[in-house]
C-alpha cells in the first residue's frame, strides 16, 4: 500500500513537470518496434531536441502504473481504469512464403486445407485469436513446423523457406524475399489488429509526454495506407 501511494505521488509530481525536456520511456510490441515505432521516435528530437526517448520493445506489457514506462504502444486494447487508451491505427496481416519454398512445395490448395505445407506460427499470447482462427480455417492440414514468440523471427524463418506465415503487411509487403499469397474468403476475415496508444491518466498532460503522444499519433495516421493497405482488385473479388 505504501509503495502504491508513493508511486501515485511520484506520478502526480511528474505530471506537473512543465518542461519540454527530459526522458520519455516508451514500450511497444516487438512486432512494430523496428518498422514503425523506432523510425517515428527517431524524428522526435528534430522538433524537440531536449527530449530523450528510451524505447523498450517488449512482448510483455510493462506497467505504466508502476512507472516502468510513460507510454505504451500496444496491439491489444487495455482496460485498466487508471489508463487512457486511444486507438491510433490499424495493422493488417497477410499470408506469406518465400519463392524458394513455393517452388519446392507448390501453390497452396486451400480446398485441400494446404495439405503438404508447413506453417510458422507465433505462440499463444503473441498471435491473437483472429490470426489463429484464420490460419486454422485457411490451412487446417498444414504441419506446424515452428512456433516463436517473435514476429521478426517468424518473418526471418519464412524468408529462409521454413513455411507459410501470417505476417504484418507493413513488414513483409516490400520484402523481396517473400511473396504475399492470395487467400479465399472465409468465415474468419483476413486478420488485422488495432494500434493502441496507452498512457497513465496522471501523466497524459505532462508536456514532454504529451508531445511524444501527439508525435506518435501523427506519424501512425500519416502511414495508414501502409499499415492497413487497400486490397487489390483480384483480392477484392475474393473478399466476402
Amino acid at each position: 500500500m505504501v509503495e502504491i501511494e508513493a508511486l501515485g505521488l511520484e506520478r502526480n509530481v511528474a505530471g506537473r513537470d512543465q518542461r519540454l525536456a527530459g526522458q520519455v520511456r516508451v514500450t511497444c510490441a516487438e512486432t512494430i518496434a523496428s518498422n514503425l515505432v523506432a523510425p517515428c521516435l527517431a524524428t522526435l528530437p528534430d522538433v524537440h531536441p531536449d527530449i530523450m526517448v528510451e524505447l523498450i520493445p517488449n512482448p510483455k506489457e510493462l506497467s505504466l502504473s508502476m512507472r516502468e514506462a510513460d507510454i505504451s504502444i500496444r496491439l491489444r486494447q487495455a482496460h485498466q481504469h487508471d489508463l487512457v487508451v486511444r486507438r491510433i491505427g490499424t495493422l493488417a496481416f497477410g499470408l506469406y512464403a518465400s519463392p524458394g519454398y513455393l517452388e519446392r512445395h507448390g501453390e497452396c490448395d486451400y480446398d485441400a486445407g494446404c495439405a503438404g505445407h508447413r506453417m510458422i506460427t507465433q505462440m499463444e499470447g503473441i498471435q491473437d485469436a483472429t490470426q489463429t482462427d484464420w490460419l486454422a480455417e485457411l490451412a487446417p492440414r498444414a504441419h506446424i513446423a515452428m512456433q516463436t514468440s517473435s514476429h521478426a523471427a517468424a518473418l526471418a524463418a519464412a524468408k529462409q523457406g521454413g513455411g507459410l506465415a501470417s505476417l504484418v503487411r507493413l513488414c513483409a509487403d516490400d520484402d523481396p524475399g517473400l511473396v504475399r499469397l492470395k487467400t479465399p474468403p472465409l468465415p474468419s476475415s483476413i486478420p488485422s489488429t488495432g494500434i493502441w496508444q496507452v498512457v497513465h491518466k496522471d501523466n497524459r498532460d505532462t508536456p514532454r509526454i504529451r508531445v511524444a503522444l501527439d508525435h506518435i499519433t501523427k506519424w501512425v495516421r500519416q502511414r495508414g495506407d501502409k499499415l492497413d493497405p487497400v486490397q487489390d482488385e483480384s483480392e477484392a473479388a475474393l473478399a466476402p
